[in-house]
C-alpha cells in the first residue's frame, strides 16, 4: 500500500486554513489530529521489564526494533494471527483504574501509551503515529499473564479498555510527543 502525504491551504480572507491529507488506496481522506503519543516502552525478553524510549523505530510488517514480538520471542509469539507488532493503551484509563487495581504504563506491558483518542475506535482502521501508519487490528483484551505478572484483579480492571492491538503498514520512527492522526 502506497502512503503519501500533503498539506493543502486555503485562504478565505481572514485567516489561512490548513489541512493536511493522506492518500489511501487511492482514495483522499480528510486527516483528524486525535491525540498524542505519550509514552513509548519496549524489552527484548517475554517477562523482561519494560524499558521506557524517547523513540522507537517501527518497521513495516516486522513491529518495533528492540521489541520482543519482532524477535518472536513474546509470551504469544508462537500463536497464529495478526495484532503483534504494537500495542497501545489509553493513560485516561491508567487514571480511571480504581487504586486497588492501579498500575503504571510498564506494568501493562504495552508498547505505546496514548492520550485524547479512543483507541477502542481504531479497530479496522489505518492511522498513523508521526509518520508511521499502523492499521487497528483487534482490542488488546487483558489476560491472564497480566495478573500473573502484577496482582489479582487487573485483568478484570482493564477488561474491554485494556488497548488496542496494531500492525506496523509503513516504517518510521516513532516519538515522544507525536500526534495521532485519523482519516475520515
Amino acid at each position: 500500500m502506497s502512503v503519501f502525504r500533503m498539506s493543502i491551504a486555503i485562504d478565505n480572507g481572514a485567516s489561512c486554513l490548513s489541512r493536511n491529507y493522506f492518500i489511501f488506496l487511492n482514495g483522499v481522506s480528510i486527516v483528524i489530529f486525535e491525540g498524542c503519543v505519550e509514552g513509548l516502552f519496549l524489552t527484548g525478553r517475554a517477562n523482561g521489564e519494560m524499558e521506557s524510549r524517547a523513540e522507537v523505530v517501527a518497521v513495516a510488517d516486522r513491529g518495533l526494533e528492540g521489541d520482543r514480538y519482532f524477535y518472536n520471542r513474546g509470551s504469544f509469539s508462537h500463536w497464529p494471527g495478526r495484532g503483534r507488532h504494537v500495542t497501545l493503551i489509553e493513560a485516561e484509563v491508567l487514571a480511571s483504574l480504581p487504586l486497588s487495581c492501579a498500575i503504571s504504563a510498564t506494568q501493562t506491558r504495552r508498547n505505546i501509551l496514548t492520550k485524547g483518542i479512543g483507541l477502542n475506535n481504531l479497530v479496522g482502521q489505518y492511522f498513523c503515529l508521526g509518520a508511521v501508519v499502523l492499521y487497528g487490528v483487534r482490542l488488546c483484551d487483558p489476560c491472564f499473564h497480566l495478573d500473573r505478572l502484577t496482582r489479582p484483579g487487573v485483568m478484570a480492571a482493564l477488561r474491554g479498555q485494556g488497548g488496542l492491538r496494531a500492525d506496523v503498514v509503513a516504517s518510521g520512527v516513532i516519538c515522544v510527543g507525536d500526534q495521532i492522526l485519523t482519516a475520515c
